[in-house]
């Protein structure tokens, strides 16, 4: 049995090892020919219907050097906070930890856990307080950056934010069923971040 698996996982990752990097396929959508052909000949007063390659922009051109600027587009699903701006780096609160971006970082997906999103442009440093969101790092050096709420650091009020803590523990310290454990949870988790956002 043993000797099967080896043998299947092995023919996997030849197969896997053969196909193209994403960096190694072209930008423009290929025509399938024969199909429009094959259209045309049965349904020739018809345009052929379009396929979801048509509908695609074409990926950008993944630079031959390094850019020295990363170019940031934050979008909350009210507002746009940052729209093709060109700064140093950020600092992602990513699920698996702080993610330091730069430009011609590696092309990543991060999920984002409450915590500061840090803009850095210059000497200058700009702070938000993201409750969750995804961020999507291109290989062109461009990050997208969705959050479902944001909020400057320096808008929020230290005395809110100690009281919702002082709440949110108590309520899951007397909760009894695994729904209001959770959602307490919930608010101590977010009260805790924004805690530490003020005073980290």
């Amino acid at each position: 049995m043993f000797r099967q698996a080896s043998r299947l996982l092995a023919r996997t990752t030849a197969l896997t090892r053969s196909r193209a990097f994403s960096s190694e396929v072209p930008a423009t959508p290929a025509v399938d020919s024969t199909f429009i052909d094959s259209w045309k000949k049965v349904i020739p007063n018809m345009e052929p219907p379009s396929t979801p390659s048509s509908f695609m922009v074409t990926r950008p051109q993944t630079p031959t050097s390094i850019p020295s600027k990363l170019t940031v587009n934050f979008v909350l699903p009210y507002a746009s906070e940052l729209s093709a701006k060109e700064v140093d780096m950020v600092i992602i609160p990513a699920t698996t930890g702080q993610m330091g971006v730069l430009p011609g970082h590696v092309p990543t997906i991060a999920e984002l856990k409450p915590g500061v999103l840090s803009v850095h442009e210059g000497n200058e440093t700009k702070k938000y307080f993201l409750s969750s969101g995804f961020a999507f790092i291109h290989a062109n050096s461009v990050a997208d950056i969705i959050a479902v709420e944001a909020v400057p650091v320096d808008h929020i009020d230290p005395n809110l934010v100690q009281k919702g803590l002082a709440e949110f523990t108590q309520k899951l310290s007397s909760a009894t069923t695994d729904l209001e454990k959770a959602e307490a949870q919930i608010g101590v988790d977010v009260h805790s971040a924004l805690n530490s956002a003020l005073t980290g």
